[in-house]
């Protein structure tokens, strides 16, 4: 699956977020860390607090931290916010016309496919990741 650069951005920020979930991440220490141009990190992170994945806080020690438990914030809700609910890949040799009723020659192999990343993507949360991570 190929994502726009806000969603690989916003999947980015997210996922470091839940490997540190213990600390609030500032924008400069998230700048630092992934590398990301600044306005666009900033805006990023407006983005990701106006659709409730993230909070801020403001002072000497503030920063972003998550406004929900990470249990609860699964892969597909972030593409979802970021692609739109539409974010089904199209026939991947590039016909329009590519359907249950009018098959490519890939077409089967592809939904299989499609449909084992929808499972993973729907099932598996930042918690999952950072477990996933903290075992090695």
């Amino acid at each position: 699956m190929n994502f726009n650069r806000t969603t690989e951005y916003a999947l980015r920020i997210l996922s470091y977020m839940a490997l540190h979930d213990d600390v609030i991440c500032s924008a400069e220490l998230l700048y630092a860390e992934l590398k990301i141009p600044k306005k666009y990190l900033q805006r990023m992170l407006t983005d990701l607090s106006k659709g409730g994945f993230i909070s801020s806080s403001r002072g000497r020690n503030g920063g972003f931290s998550f406004v929900r438990d990470i249990k609860s914030i699964f892969l597909a809700d972030i593409i979802n916010f970021s692609e739109g609910v539409d974010w089904a890949p199209k026939c991947i040799f590039g016909f329009k016309e590519c359907a249950l009723d009018s098959p490519c020659a890939i077409h089967n192999l592809w939904t299989e496919n499609y449909i084992a990343q929808v499972k993973m993507l729907t099932t598996t949360s930042l918690a999952d990741l950072k477990r996933q991570v903290s075992a090695g």
